[in-house]
């Protein structure tokens, strides 16, 4: 059932909006739970739409890591309903030229900073426009230097979930920021990649998928250079490498990932994201 909502701001102004009330919130940050940021963000979006549904992808990206911000989006964002909103805040950016935006796509929409964050995830996704949120209309009344994420991405993701018109927030742009996400090279039966994220357990993600490594080396085997150490063994999980034993298998989105069983593969290879990784 649509409703319509009669919306009072200062300077005498009220704008009509239809909504359909259950919009899905998302929220990726570098803020960690310790303090008050993430809650503070929560409060503000159900202020505004008391029935938003609010998920929490991660907030323990590393600080002012937006490479890792926009892979961990990149992962989680395909698997969520039609019309979902992401808010991503891993803005070392905050207060200075960097752009506020609402990027709308033909299956959902992605608030927070321009800085590249949603490079990754836009990838797959068909663009319908990019926003240049200026509309203060939609922000807090009293807007901070270093909290963008409360006074502006928060409030903007609460007023898109009551089904607010995304071209009220802000002027159309053209372009946005993209990060610089190197692409595997392959050529002669090699390829040349790199680590583009280590997660939780030490396990070292590259950016060479299985489509390619199917195409260069079809069904004959290779070997993995990383740093000094080399690895001959491709395995289906993790189950199948013994105890302390480091393999490369294919992870959950489709990537080539290096792990040692039981251990951290970071910390044992010596390994760290932008190392080079060949396959030959």
């Amino acid at each position: 059932m649509q409703l319509h909502f009669l919306i009072f701001y200062g300077c005498g102004k009220q704008r009509v909006f239809k909504s359909n009330m259950d919009g899905i919130i998302t929220l990726l940050t570098d803020f960690g739970t310790k303090d008050s940021y993430v809650g503070t963000m929560k409060g503000v979006i159900l202020s505004i739409n008391p029935n938003a549904t609010i998920v929490d992808i991660s907030h323990q990206i590393p600080p002012q890591d937006i490479m890792a911000g926009a892979f961990v989006l990149s992962q989680a964002a395909p698997f969520f309903p039609r019309n979902t909103i992401h808010i991503a805040v891993v803005d070392p950016g905050v207060g200075g030229n960097r752009k506020p935006i609402l990027v709308q796509t033909d299956r959902c929409f992605f608030v927070g900073p321009d800085n590249g964050i949603f490079s990754i995830a836009l990838q797959n996704e068909k663009i319908k426009q990019k926003i240049h949120l200026t509309n203060k209309d939609y922000f807090l009344s009293r807007i901070s230097h270093t909290f963008h994420g409360r006074d502006i991405f928060s409030p903007v993701g609460a007023y898109l979930s009551k089904g607010f018109d995304p071209s009220a927030f802000g002027k159309r742009i053209k372009t946005i920021t993209k990060l610089n996400f190197k692409k595997p090279h392959a050529k002669n039966r090699k390829i040349t990649g790199q680590i583009i994220y280590t997660d939780r357990f030490g396990n070292l993600i590259t950016n060479i998928d299985e489509d390619l490594i199917k195409k260069v080396f079809k069904s004959k085997r290779f070997e993995i250079m990383i740093g000094s150490y080399t690895i001959k063994k491709l395995v289906p999980s993790y189950a199948y490498a013994k105890k302390n034993e480091i393999v490369s298998l294919i992870d959950s989105s489709g990537f080539l990932e290096i792990a040692a069983r039981d251990k951290n593969a970071g910390i044992e290879l010596g390994v760290k994201r932008g190392d080079i990784i060949i396959l030959q």
